[in-house]
């Protein structure tokens, strides 16, 4: 009985999102836990494709919520995208995914970038999404990042590892490298941070004990990119990112998703649902089109002289 209610409500809930459109401009509120270049660069690539196929202005809103990394603000903030009455919830990352999923509301989600959809608990299965929800999954290829160390900065034997320990994003993506590092005999020191302001001090922290520097996908580590960038330069260590505006931050190096086309994916699921496909049948997929990217302002200002061939096969900010 409850499947088959459950069936229904999705079947009304498909069907409302198709008529809005022709009733006027559905409105597809875009929630962030926090503001930084690769969350702007997958909300513009979002937006961007959804124009290109066909929703203009007349046709698709985007109203936009920033809870400007304040945990409480971004549960108000998805409340207020309820209440507004958007047709559409599209959250950036993990942890507005989390809190809107959390809400129960009946409003059909699409994320975008959650690193392990299965294991925020926002889906239970990639292949099927339940709850009401799919979206984009970010991998972080992790052993290709290593390997990538060793290329660039060969020598390192000991990494800082630095992350949020509430976003799971972030966790997961420290325990498989500290699983890569365990099997490959390199050793790490890790520390977690709450918010912003604790970077500064953990950082001074890690840069007396450590080699390099290896940070996940953390929005709250992101947003504080230029200070973790600029205390390692300062000290000689290579820092490697998790996306190309952590490179663009003034990391080291990164072998990373394009995260405007992390935002398209997302668009084109959308699309397929606004045009009749049920949202549990369009599956949760993980994007993993990755490209090496290189900061060569860094490399130079932690004497890092950078081969031909890694030069040849990445893209090099200047």
């Amino acid at each position: 009985m409850k499947k088959t209610i459950a069936m229904l409500l999705t079947l009304i809930l498909t069907l409302t999102a198709s008529l809005a459109l022709a009733d006027g401009a559905t409105k597809v509120g875009i929630i962030q836990m926090a503001d930084n270049g690769a969350f702007t660069d997958m909300r513009e690539g979002f937006i961007a494709r959804m124009r290109e196929l066909g929703y203009t202005e007349d046709k698709m809103e985007f109203p936009y919520y920033n809870a400007y990394g304040d945990m409480t603000q971004l549960v108000a903030q998805c409340q207020a995208a309820i209440d507004l009455g958007i047709d559409v919830a599209v959250t950036i990352a993990t942890p507005p995914t989390q809190a809107f999923v959390n809400l129960e509301s009946g409003v059909p989600l699409f994320f975008i970038s959650v690193s392990n959809p299965v294991g925020a608990g926002v889906i239970t299965d990639m292949a099927k999404p339940d709850k009401n929800a799919t979206g984009t999954s970010n991998a972080i290829p992790v052993s290709e990042m290593f390997k990538l160390a060793d290329q660039l900065t060969p020598g390192c034997k000991t990494y800082g590892l630095i992350y949020c320990q509430s976003e799971i994003n972030s966790v997961t993506t420290i325990n498989q490298a500290k699983a890569y590092m365990d099997e490959n005999g390199l050793q790490y020191v890790e520390k977690s941070v709450t918010n912003v302001s604790e970077v500064q001090g953990v950082m001074d922290t890690l840069l007396e004990k450590v080699d390099a520097i290896f940070v996940p996908n953390d929005s709250v580590i992101q947003s504080a990119m230029t200070v973790v960038a600029n205390s390692a330069a300062d000290a000689g260590v290579p820092v490697y990112g998790s996306s190309a505006v952590m490179v663009q931050s003034g990391a080291f190096a990164t072998i990373s998703i394009s995260d405007r086309e992390i935002g398209a994916v997302t668009a084109d699921m959308l699309h397929a649902y606004l045009t009749g496909t049920p949202i549990e049948e369009i599956p949760s997929v993980v994007v993993d089109e990755f490209t090496m990217v290189i900061n060569k302002t860094t490399a130079e200002l932690i004497g890092v002289e950078l081969p031909e061939e890694a030069l040849a096969n990445a893209v090099v900010i200047e």
